[in-house]
């Protein structure tokens, strides 16, 4: 991410330079009293945006992450190994003071020196993204929290998948339930003119716009906005995610994937997400993106970037995967190999850079 996007982003009334000096910024805005923070969002599906994150907000993602994990501080201690400029890396940190639990910051990730210091006993607990928890032993840890994209089905049992982002100032929600003070529900998903009501559809299965009601929410973006849409109850100050998802038939959240990420193909709207769950099990598959290049005949059809182990996999394999399990207009019709992905800082998948 560029130096200008960020501050453009940002909006800083000054700077520190490398050389310790501090420059003033003529188009700076200040914060408020009792803002804490003001962090980037990832921009993967566009441009970042400026987060306001209050004292309070953050006070109530500590607590009630550490209610959740059942953090004693006497006897636990983080690691923070992803970059401390996105919140999933920056969310430790900030938890570890709120709660006064010990926490090791290390300069970025490195699995042999984080494995080692899940074995030792030196940390306890540690916030990971897919690509990391991959190339490590989870079960040295008493809990890993995984957060970004694409999460699989089966995990090891100490390893909890999260579902936040910046404006919730991390995750809110744990293995498909909310923490403590967050409420979940959902809008009708907008209709391709823009349109789309809010929805008490609650029904298992009945899939919408996540919005989250929660202490931990951020308080505006810098340019003003506060994110804040009219929910089912008719009170405005449900956020909108801008992630489409449903209830299964235990109450747990289901994340389907981002709604601007939609396939259309057809008739027919696929999530990049669920495909990415299902290619990712097959054993020549090392990691696979799902995206789309647009079709002559169906608008859009659905490609599979993948990076192949040994024996990588056919087109063939990977659409009778998609097809026995969702629908033959769902399956890929055009597999890519790559040497890898592009990915951001926090490492997100960034697929609009996939056909670049």
């Amino acid at each position: 991410m560029g130096r200008q996007v960020l501050l453009d982003a940002l909006r800083p009334t000054r700077i520190v330079g490398s050389d310790g000096e501090q420059h003033a910024l003529p188009d700076g805005i200040g914060v408020e009293d009792g803002d804490a923070l003001v962090v980037a969002t990832s921009g993967t599906s566009g441009q970042p945006k400026g987060v306001v994150l209050t004292h309070d907000a953050i006070a109530a993602s500590a607590e009630a992450t550490s209610e959740r994990l059942h953090i004693d501080p006497a006897r636990h201690a983080w690691m923070a190994c992803l970059p401390l400029a996105h919140i999933g890396g920056l969310a430790v940190v900030t938890r570890s003071i709120v709660t006064g639990t010990p926490v090791v910051v290390l300069p970025g990730f490195e699995a042999e020196t984080v494995e080692s210091a899940g074995r030792s006993g030196m940390v306890s607990h540690v916030s990971l993204v897919m690509t990391a928890l991959q190339r490590l032993d989870p079960s040295v840890f008493t809990c890993v929290l995984l957060g970004g994209s694409r999460v699989p089905d089966a995990l090891p049992s100490n390893v909890v998948a999260t579902y936040g982002m910046t404006e919730t100032g991390s995750g809110v929600v744990y293995d498909g339930w909310p923490l403590e003070g967050v409420e979940v529900s959902f809008r009708a998903l907008p209709r391709a003119d823009g349109g789309g009501e809010a929805s008490t559809d609650r029904r298992p299965d009945a899939e919408g716009e996540i919005l989250i009601r929660a202490p931990m929410l951020l308080r505006c973006y810098r340019d003003g906005d506060d994110g804040r849409v009219v929910g089912p109850d008719g009170r405005r100050d449900w956020f909108a995610t801008g992630d489409a998802g449903r209830l299964d038939v235990e109450g747990k959240l289901v994340v389907s994937g981002r709604i601007d990420d939609v396939i259309t193909t057809g008739a027919e709207k696929i999530w990049p997400d669920v495909i990415e769950r299902i290619l990712v099990t097959h054993p020549g598959v090392a990691e696979v993106a799902v995206w789309k290049r647009p079709d002559r005949e169906w608008g859009e059809r659905v490609v599979a970037w993948v990076v192949p182990t040994d024996d990588g996999p056919t087109l063939d394999e990977l659409r009778q995967m998609v097809t026995d399990v969702i629908a033959p207009w769902a399956a890929p019709k055009e597999l890519v190999l790559v040497d890898d992905l592009p990915r951001s800082a926090a490492g997100k998948v960034r697929r609009r850079a996939l056909d670049a």
